[in-house]
């Protein structure tokens, strides 16, 4: 199979060093019109790029990454477990990503079930499950004492009152980039708690962005959100020559230019790494 064809289209250019490229994409996101957050950690090296990346951007399904985190952490605590059951109701389903909406009510789903569909389906009818069982002030007292601050939980997905009202989940490149990097380390919880979390996020299926220009056999963990005008992509990249790349998009005037540039850049990163 050729190059070309391998990566979805995306043309390739001969590889540049990290820092070149580096430099480009943080002289590039001033010229993106929209609110953007950007994160890069080599997890080899020691590299580390950042733009904007404290800012509190409307989270889109991001939020589900700090979600997860907060289920693991009541299985730590014996307030939850991975195996306790939900039973489907039909006024609990919710349209979009995901398959629960078209799933039969009554089906009964375990805890670790939600999370991974959650998670690699992206499914909002499972999030909202979750988060009702948690509570969105244990999410957020839990993101306090991890130290975050721009990761917020305000509202449940698709509260159109709530959002009326300018109530908005929010994340921050920077703090997604270290809840990755403590999963990485194995420093989440617990080093059997990140290998899990990691797991759940190589196995995602959303995959149009940052991977969207790389060979099958590359390991990216990962998680996107999208709504209207909001493109995200936050994940690890790679095995041998790991790291970290948070983009994060408001506002987008060109939501698949900006995609395209997610996944142009973090090919060419890795290829540098290479």
């Amino acid at each position: 199979m050729s190059e070309k064809s391998r990566t979805a289209g995306i043309e390739k250019k001969r590889p540049e060093t990290e820092s070149e490229i580096l430099a480009e994409i943080i002289n590039s996101l001033p010229d993106i019109k929209g609110k953007l957050g950007f994160y890069y950690a080599n997890l080899v090296n020691g590299t580390k790029v950042s733009y904007q990346a404290e800012l509190p951007l409307h989270a889109a399904s991001v939020i589900k990454i700090p979600v997860m985190i907060s289920c693991f952490l009541a299985f730590a605590r014996g307030e939850l477990s991975p195996g306790e059951r939900h039973i489907l109701k039909e006024e609990e389903k919710l349209p979009s990503c995901g398959a629960l909406n078209r799933m039969e009510a009554g089906l009964s789903l375990s805890v670790m079930d939600l999370i991974n569909l959650m998670i690699i389906l992206s499914d909002n009818t499972a999030t909202n499950i979750l988060i009702r069982r948690l509570s969105m002030e244990q999410i957020n007292y839990d993101l306090e004492a991890l130290g975050y601050s721009a990761c917020r939980m305000n509202r449940l997905l698709f509260d159109a009152e709530a959002s009326a009202r300018g109530l908005e989940n929010t994340v921050g490149a920077a703090e997604i980039a270290d809840m990755l990097g403590k999963m990485y380390r194995g420093e989440l919880i617990s080093r059997e708690a990140s290998q899990n979390m990691l797991e759940i996020l190589q196995n995602q299926r959303l995959n149009g962005k940052i991977p969207a220009g790389f060979e099958e056999k590359t390991l990216i963990a990962h998680k996107t959100g999208e709504d209207s005008g909001i493109s995200h992509d936050v994940g690890i990249v790679g095995e041998q020559h790991p790291f970290i790349i948070c983009f994060l998009g408001n506002e987008l005037e060109h939501v698949p230019a900006w995609n395209r540039f997610m996944a142009e850049k973090s090919w060419e990163l890795y290829q540098a790494l290479k």
